[in-house]
């Protein structure tokens, strides 16, 4: 009844699950992730221990294959069961049961496991797979997005579509650098999730990404004085307190701009009345 991928970031430091289906909140039931330790997607009749077992065992050093072969063994319902994971180093594992209902499979490589059932056919596993290795070094989020994107071109759930997830972890990679939880995003009930998704998935870049540095503007001479004066205009007494009104706090640096923040301080100061 489900699709997904789970995957491991080009420098190895982010993990993360993407996942949808024709199912009610997919995103709280499927995925599992930590970081530095490993991620994991359980489904067709997703067994939900799954999750903390799987990760138990990945924080003990086990490898993804042994990991995966061990919540399998273990379970006398396996037959009906579908879950892939991901360890912080190797290639990825995926398990699809005799019983799972068709069409249903997987595919895994170094970093990667993905896997659907109830699909519209291979072709859906094959278009996630293709869309995967071809954006290797984009940043993980978008990367497992651009995967279920085209699992979703390809067919996707031959039941229709209802719910759609990303969670991505990476150590200290949450708000503030407060939490290891870098991107949690969820569409529960709507028609066309993976799409909805996307547009989430584009304002977490936009709100949460972090600047490029080779594109940083230095803060000072006439820029400093255009952004002193925008800030003003836009009724604030400094670039902090605007920015976190508008909450692009995460995108500062000291003694530069973000081209995008400036850009938007000068749409924000150019419409106020």
């Amino acid at each position: 009844m489900t699709f997904s991928i789970v995957g491991r970031s080009s420098d190895g430091a982010a993990v993360g699950v993407a996942v949808a289906s024709k199912f009610l909140a997919v995103g709280a039931a499927v995925p599992a992730v930590e970081a530095e330790v490993g991620a994991l997607a359980t489904q067709s009749f997703a067994n939900l221990a799954y999750r903390v077992q799987g990760l138990a065992m990945l924080r003990t050093g086990t490898g993804a294959a042994d990991a995966l072969a061990g919540l399998v063994a273990a379970d006398p319902a396996r037959a009906t069961r579908q879950a892939g994971v991901v360890g912080t180093s190797g290639p990825g594992a995926t398990f699809t049961g005799d019983d799972c209902f068709p069409w249903a499979g997987g595919v895994a490589g170094e970093g990667y496991a993905i896997q659907g059932n109830i699909l519209t056919g291979p072709e859906v596993v094959a278009a996630m797979e293709r869309a995967w290795l071809a954006s290797e070094g984009s940043p993980l989020a978008r990367r497992l997005y651009a995967a279920l994107a085209a699992g979703d071109a390809a067919g996707g759930d031959s039941r229709g579509r209802q719910s759609a997830a990303v969670i991505v972890a990476r150590r200290g990679g949450g708000y503030g650098g407060g939490s290891d939880v870098e991107v949690d995003l969820r569409v529960d009930d709507d028609p066309d999730p993976v799409t909805r998704l996307g547009g989430l998935v584009e304002l977490w870049e936009l709100y949460f990404g972090k600047p490029d540095p080779e594109t940083l503007l230095k803060l000072d001479g006439e820029l400093a004085v255009e952004v002193a004066q925008r800030v003003a205009a836009a009724g604030h007494r400094d670039l902090a307190g605007w920015a976190g009104v508008e909450n692009l706090e995460e995108r500062l640096v000291d003694g530069h701009i973000d081209p995008l923040v400036l850009a938007k301080l000068r749409e924000a100061s150019s419409t106020r009345p």
